[in-house]
């Protein structure tokens, strides 16, 4: 019995390597699944070279009939990347997915699957449905890297993520670091892209969570960089070539602006970089979001139908601590008490700010009078070095007891009946040791 034992862990051991191997020879990272609608899911790949690529998928309930994507040539200017769009899809349904590369499956030691979104609307309850949520992703390279201790670690969060096995993964920014090597060229800005993306721990998310993306200063450009980077178009192009999102702004508002539905939430993924004043720029009236999106914002919110409205963007938005790219620092606070002002006077019900950039992790909210709750749920830093000062920052709105100051993610869970609805909202340490929970109810 042990030596049955011994042959089937070395038989179970040489066919994970052999799938790690093929998997290596075939792509350079991925596959991703990026968003998914009631019709339409995309996939994402990276190859190592030149190649043709295409997927196929069932519905894991009618596994006999497979559907193909169209066949994609990946290309040296692109990244060697792919999107993949499934075309074949229904509302609320789990599809198994493979990758081919050069008419090749790759073989990968996990299974691979994305989910759509369900129709419930006038039909039934709102679904459950969970997502996560982090910001601040270093891997360190240390050959570019700053001397001294490694600034990136602790890796095993993104296995730890994976777990979770959430519907939706939304990334708040800085997800790539720059270096001072990366982005002053396009080479230099889609290498930078390519070596996060390939870092093992971080395969199995990508491949099994639907994933969207904002940026933040870090895949923007340079630290704490603004509107006046000469290099914003291209670090838009790699953004757009990694990134699982639906859309990225318009012809008359570019940027890394985009929006998309899950179950009864409406998300509106902001730009808190392409039309930023600078912080050093003297006055009081600045902006971060710029007119034309903050337009939109603004459209979006009052006709949003959803219960919840999801507003994501890098930098904290209800801490008034006036600290580093705090939104109520560097003269950007009177756009902050606009947006504040507009959600009251529009009586915009279930806001929450989803953000990141301050290494650390924090809940505040913010009611005045009669006026709706307005949340902010900061989740930060995945594997950048903590700020450990966080703690200190006067911050008039946190929520008592949810500071972490070690590396961490996110989940919110959505649940209840149409009219009790609720979010429960979770913290995760690198070990994935529970922090804390709180649940708050839905206002109607």
């Amino acid at each position: 019995m042990k030596k049955f034992l011994q042959i089937t862990l070395l038989l179970t051991t040489t066919t994970l390597v052999q799938a790690q191997v093929a998997k290596q020879d075939v792509l350079q990272s991925g596959p991703m699944c990026g968003y998914a609608d009631m019709r339409e899911a995309m996939l994402w790949v990276q190859t190592i070279r030149e190649a043709l690529v295409f997927a196929t998928y069932y519905d894991v309930q009618e596994p006999g009939i497979v559907h193909k994507t169209a066949m994609v040539a990946t290309k040296h200017d692109e990244a060697y990347t792919a999107r993949l769009i499934a075309d074949s899809v229904e509302p609320g349904k789990v599809y198994a997915y493979a990758i081919y590369v050069n008419m090749k499956q790759a073989v990968l030691p996990y299974a691979t699957t994305f989910t759509t979104p369900p129709l419930w609307k006038w039909r039934r309850n709102p679904p459950e449905f969970t997502l996560m949520t982090g910001s601040c992703a270093y891997v360190n390279q240390h050959e570019y890297d700053r001397p001294g201790t490694p600034y990136g670690g602790e890796y095993q969060i993104f296995s730890h993520m994976a777990g979770q096995k959430a519907d939706l993964m939304l990334w708040l920014g800085d997800n790539v670091y720059l270096r001072e090597p990366d982005w002053n060229t396009r080479t230099g800005i889609l290498q930078r892209y390519t070596h996060t993306r390939s870092l093992p721990e971080m395969q199995e998310l990508l491949a099994t969570t639907n994933n969207y993306a904002i940026w933040d200063d870090h895949d923007y450009g340079p630290n704490n960089s603004n509107k006046s980077f000469i290099n914003k178009d291209l670090t838009l192009q790699a953004f757009r070539l990694f990134m699982g999102n639906p859309g990225y702004g318009t012809s008359e508002m570019p940027g890394a602006i985009s929006s998309f539905q899950w179950g009864d939430a409406d998300f509106f993924l902001l730009d808190d970089r392409w039309y930023r004043d600078a912080d050093e720029l003297a006055g009081n009236n600045k902006t971060m979001l710029g007119s034309k999106q903050l337009d939109w914002l603004f459209n979006s919110l009052v006709s949003s139908q959803a219960t919840f409205k999801i507003v994501a963007t890098g930098g904290q938005f209800l801490s008034d601590a006036a600290r580093e790219e705090l939104f109520s620092a560097n003269g950007f606070n009177e756009e902050r008490l606009k947006i504040i002002r507009f959600i009251e006077e529009n009586n915009i019900k279930n806001v929450i700010f989803l953000t990141g950039d301050v290494h650390f992790t924090e809940l505040s909210s913010y009611k005045s009078g009669t006026g709706p709750t307005i949340y902010d749920f900061t989740f930060s830093t995945m594997s950048a070095g903590p700020n450990k000062q966080g703690a200190e920052w006067k911050n008039t709105y946190r929520i008592p007891g949810t500071v972490v100051t070690d590396r961490n993610y996110g989940t919110i869970r959505f649940s209840g009946t149409e009219k009790e609805r609720k979010i429960t909202v979770s913290c995760f340490d690198s070990n994935n040791v529970k922090k804390w929970e709180k649940t708050f109810g839905a206002e109607y």
